[in-house]
């Protein structure tokens, strides 16, 4: 398999483009704590809801690909794969450091 690092650089690049046009640019959280927390919320569980399409999008190639259909290539399979895998790691990266900051904050005297 011989992998061009000129075209996996431009995906690279295309998957950056399109992830900074999707962040709206205008909208800074500058109001209360309340609607803040509310926003964080709705990022976290948008960020949920991206992981969990990326790996049913996912599951559903492997599924086509296995079940012999031709429009489906391994490519697109693997890359759907590791998107999904990088997704998933990172989103378990966040978790990680959310818990973190729980229990620091937990065991600060008051």
């Amino acid at each position: 398999m011989n992998i061009q690092p000129n075209a996996l650089y431009q995906e690279m690049q295309s998957l950056a483009s399109e992830a900074t046009r999707n962040k709206p640019q205008d909208s800074l959280p500058v109001q209360t704590s309340a609607n803040s927390s509310a926003q964080f919320g709705d990022m976290l569980s948008d960020a949920i809801n991206t992981v969990s399409g990326l790996q049913k999008d996912a599951k559903s190639k492997v599924t086509a690909l296995e079940m012999g259909d031709r429009s489906v290539s391994l490519a697109e399979v693997m890359i759907a794969s590791q998107k999904s895998s990088v997704a998933f790691e990172a989103t378990v990266q966040v978790r990680n450091k959310l818990v973190e900051s729980y229990k620091q904050i937990m065991s600060m005297p008051v």
